[in-house]
């Protein structure tokens, strides 16, 4: 017989291994007389009397945590039946009372709260008594999750069975053959729950195996049914909570509903699932609902967890994963105060990953490695002979010490909380509740594990690629946002982390076509934290990110463009650049990736491709065309890739402006030349040709000045020579003039028709004789007619750009002739003067400057100082033809060689030209809309700056004033009265 003052054999009292010292003795007595206040009926009193070891045992635990306290005092004789009776099977009773009916859900909520109140105080006491080990209690704890969704969702089916939604399989047994699977994720999927944890589920159904009166309705009601059960076990009443539920681990969370159907899970899975979930399946087990159901479909994912050939890019990626949750100056080093006990360096979260990262890399090729369970399968390892025995001791000894670190840090107050306090008294509770008689000798054990722990895990990756540098938390797996990288996301400059974090989780979930497949998806990870330090650098992070996003979103592979910035990162520095500074150079990279690879060829930056060389790659591309639609597509790849590749120059000031200008000219006189040859022979196959006819393209504007943008349109002339009374010799015979006209249209559609690949340019042939009014192609005959008779000053004023682009080299000729015979004729220069005027009062009052930034209207902008070289060329040509050029720089040293205008005005328009046409360049690569300070990305702002030659805004403002006043003087000075 047991002795009085001895507890019954098997009683929570008996098996109790150790008594928690208290920090504060007197806070301790007050707990527990706090309790005993409460004990109405004196059953917490007769178990103290008649077993005097449990006041210490009691006083400890109460002393220790406020949290115990609270649940023993709202019944003290919950807690002395606890006491007395056997925890094993105090545990059992608890669990079936969870599985009781309960008339509504009220009472059910309440019956599932009260019992998680026994259960959370009976499993407390039993593992700080030891009279549980830790795995005893993460068992238990477990179960009654378990028991707690099971009741829920039993629940739950019958209220719709009784509501005419579903019949059920088996009425006694409603969760069997349901078709609703409820699987428990990470510790509840293992039988590793600790004390205060979430339970993190991915909810399924069957639609073969549920019986629904709707079946067009299941999703709706399978997510009512989902929302009623996270109700009744997540809700804050009165009495509490049971657990709290979190299902963002199922398949993109973001886009998805709470519960899905299992085609769709399998369709996400076989197509785009992750690395990380891969590790999250190790431990998913159907918990609740169809269990059965739920373990086929686990069965059937098994392909997609254990791959039998783990490559290289796929434990790449898990490397990555590891540096992500890792490497993160927080965490950097080892200590006690303060420290993660789960996420820390040497952590709980490295021993599950030490252990995962092998299941995954080898569990393909061997069943059983497959296994749940931490220490279960560090002793598999060292049988497959993985590890060494003592590496599965230390880690084993380790991760029994810190979940029970654990275990006490949330016991105090029933927190979700991994961390050591930072304050030395309260850290000296947890060191108390663990058994250690100081903080000193707690700390040393601590370090001892957690050193040993780290040693062990950093071996494992020792060969893994570092991080290029120290950011900071980045996690961005599971469906949650990381509070450590959100605070790490700010630090870096980034205004809308959470932003950043939803939008990287949906790139993980495959939500573009760029990262559908697995090993882009291993690239980007690989890539991510490399890419938002470069993107940290940009003036704007957040909107540089959001550019890199919809680049993202336009590219229909990723692998390619991954892999290269993952092994690049000169290259992913100018990308993110770009990306800051000139969206629309970032547009061209979303639709043609293979832009990128011409930026590592060594000579980029140091060579300008030639017009030969130009014509040659174009002719290579065009060459393979199996069509004329095609020819034409392949002209607009070529020339969207050509300017990306001068904007990227002169991003960069690898291009000076004068480069640029030309660059951008010569490229679209290689498309023209190229096509016009093309059109002129597909519109012989329908009309013929003229046997006699010659036609060339004349160039005005800036490309005929040579003084391109990214944003220029091609004002554009066509010129010929051929019978007027001759037909063409095709299927469909043409007149000359109707074929011409209709040949003009085809090359205007071939340059500026949208197509699959975009538009090549905009195209303006208002500048020919006559303009919209006259004919769309010219006799070159009409032509001379027409400037030597009718043409306005200002036709002339355009004439002055005019240069052949396309055409026989013999007709090019003549028609240069022309253009040179129609600028030096005879001239009245007052009329000149008034007519250059009036023109420019004209585009004032028609067309104002907005401000001192539209360089090209402003008052002294590009329009003056181009009205003064055109003004000055027609003037004097006829007396010196030598002067005459298309481009206005040249044509300033031209005037000021001949003396036709002082040195120092041609000094001040010369640098004006430079000064507006560098700047116009920078703009025009940017932005498409008007520049205004006050909103423009800083990048946009070190390109004007560069192109000003201006230390700041402030100085390239003022120098910008000033130089429009000084070229509005000179105009004033040579042309004539300042225009209104």
């Amino acid at each position: 017989m047991t002795p009085t003052n001895a507890p019954d054999a098997g009683a929570l009292l008996a098996r109790a291994r150790r008594v928690v010292d208290p920090v504060d003795r007197a806070q301790a007595r007050a707990a527990l007389a706090r309790v005993l206040e409460r004990d109405a009926d004196g059953a917490l009193a007769a178990v103290l009397a008649k077993w005097p070891d449990a006041v210490a045992l009691l006083e400890g635990a109460l002393g220790s945590s406020p949290f115990l306290t609270e649940l023993a005092a709202r019944n003290p004789s919950r807690l002395a039946r606890l006491l007395a009776g056997d925890p094993a099977q105090e545990m059992e009773r608890i669990i079936e009372t969870m599985r009781g009916a309960a008339q509504d859900e009220a009472e059910l909520m309440r019956a599932l709260r009260l019992a998680k109140q026994e259960a959370a105080l009976l499993i407390g006491l039993a593992d700080l008594s030891k009279a549980w080990t830790a795995l005893e209690a993460t068992a238990a704890l477990t179960r009654l999750a378990d028991a707690a969704l099971s009741a829920a969702v039993v629940f739950t089916l019958r209220e719709a069975a009784a509501a005419g939604k579903l019949e059920l399989y088996d009425q006694r047994a409603p969760e069997r053959g349901c078709g609703w699977i409820i699987l428990a994720m990470g510790k509840q999927g293992a039988y590793e729950l600790n004390y205060s944890s979430d339970i993190d589920l991915i909810v399924l159904f069957d639609r073969r195996r549920a019986r629904l009166s709707r079946p067009d309705e299941d999703v709706d009601l399978f997510v009512k049914l989902t929302k009623r059960v996270v109700r009744i076990v997540s809700e804050i009443t009165p009495d509490g909570y049971v657990f709290r539920t979190d299902l963002r681990l199922r398949p993109d969370p973001g886009a998805t509903p709470i519960a899905m159907p299992l085609e769709a899970a399998f369709s996400y899975y076989e197509s785009m699932g992750q690395n990380w979930e891969r590790a999250a399946f190790i431990k998913a087990r159907a918990a609740a609902g169809d269990r059965l159901a739920g373990e086929e479909f686990l069965a059937e994912l098994a392909p997609f967890v254990w791959r039998k050939n783990f490559d290289f890019a796929a434990i790449a990626d898990v490397y990555s994963i590891k540096r992500q949750i890792h490497a993160f100056k927080g965490h950097g080093e080892i200590a006690v105060l303060g420290h993660d006990i789960k996420l820390g360096r040497g952590g709980i979260r490295e021993i599950e990953f030490f252990v995962q990262t092998q299941q995954l890399i080898t569990g393909g090729r061997n069943p059983d490695l497959r296994g749940r369970a931490t220490l279960p399968m560090l002793d598999a390892l060292v049988a497959a002979g993985w590890i060494e025995p003592s590496v599965r001791d230390d880690l084993s000894s380790a991760y029994l010490f810190l979940r029970d670190v654990e275990h006490r840090i949330q016991m105090v107050a029933d927190r979700q909380s991994h961390a050591l306090p930072s304050d030395a008294r309260e850290a000296l509770r947890i060191a108390r509740m663990m058994g250690f008689a100081t903080l000193e000798e707690f700390s040393a054990a601590l370090l001892e594990r957690l050193t040993s722990v780290q040693g062990h895990y950093a071996r494992l990756f020792e060969s893994a690629p570092q991080l290029s540098s120290d950011l900071g938390n980045l996690v961005f797996t599971g469906g949650e946002d990381d509070p450590d990288t959100l605070e790490t996301l700010a630090q870096l400059g980034f205004a809308r982390p959470k932003t950043v974090t939803e939008t990287i989780r949906g790139w993980h979930f495959g939500r573009y076509a760029a990262t559908r497949s697995t090993k882009a998806r291993e690239r980007l990870t690989e890539l991510t934290p490399a890419l938002l330090e470069a993107l940290a650098a940009t003036d704007n992070p957040d909107q540089a990110f959001l550019a890199f996003d919809r680049l993202l979103a336009g590219l229909p592979a990723g692998v390619q463009l991954f892999s290269v910035l993952v092994s690049q990162p000169r290259l992913l520095n100018l990308l993110t650049a770009i990306l800051g500074t000139a969206p629309k150079l970032a547009a061209t990279i979303s639709r043609r990736p293979r832009v990128l690879d011409a930026l590592l060829e060594p000579a980029f930056f140091g060579h300008l491709p030639e017009a030969r060389e130009l014509d040659a790659a174009l002719e290579r591309s065009l060459a393979q065309a199996r069509s004329y639609e095609e020819t034409l597509d392949r002209a607009r790849i070529f020339g969207q890739e050509q300017k990306f590749l001068v904007g990227v120059r002169i991003l960069t000031g690898a291009l000076s402006v004068g480069e640029a200008g030309v660059a951008y000219a010569r490229l679209a006189e290689t498309l023209i030349a190229a096509l016009m040859a093309r059109v002129a022979a597909e519109f012989a196959r329908a009309h013929g040709e003229l046997d006699t006819g010659r036609v060339a393209v004349v160039a005005l504007g800036k490309l005929g000045g040579r003084e391109m943008t990214a944003a220029s349109d091609l004002d554009l002339m066509l010129l010929y020579d051929a019978d007027p009374l001759a037909e063409s010799n095709g299927p469909r015979p043409l007149a000359a003039p109707s074929y011409y006209a209709r040949l003009t249209q085809r090359l205007i559609a071939a340059l500026s028709a949208p197509m699959a690949q975009g538009l090549l340019y905009e195209v303006d042939f208002r500048l020919r004789p006559s303009g919209s009014k006259g004919p769309l192609a010219v006799s070159l005959r009409a032509f001379e007619d027409y400037h030597a008779e009718e043409a306005w000053t200002w036709e002339h004023m355009a004439l002055t750009r005019a240069r052949v682009v396309a055409g026989p080299t013999d007709f090019a000729e003549r028609v240069e002739a022309a253009i040179r015979a129609a600028l030096t004729g005879p001239r009245d220069t007052e009329k000149l003067r008034a007519d250059v005027l009036d023109m420019r009062e004209r585009l004032e009052r028609d067309k104002p400057a907005k401000s001192a930034w539209d360089l090209k209207q402003a008052p002294g902008g590009l329009i003056d100082v181009e009205f003064i070289t055109q003004y000055l060329l027609l003037r004097h040509a006829r007396a010196h033809p030598e002067i005459l050029t298309t481009t206005t720089g040249v044509a300033l040293e031209r005037l000021a060689r001949t003396g036709l205008i002082e040195p120092g005005a041609a000094e001040t328009l010369t640098a004006a030209v430079r000064l507006y046409q560098g700047l116009t360049q920078s703009l025009r690569l940017a932005i498409d809309h008007d520049f205004d300070p006050q909103q423009a990305p800083r990048g946009l702002f070190d390109l004007l700056l560069r192109a000003g030659e201006a230390p700041d805004m402030k100085h390239l403002e003022a120098h910008l004033v000033d130089m429009q006043r000084r070229v509005r003087g000179i105009f004033s000075e040579i042309v004539g009265a300042k225009p209104a």
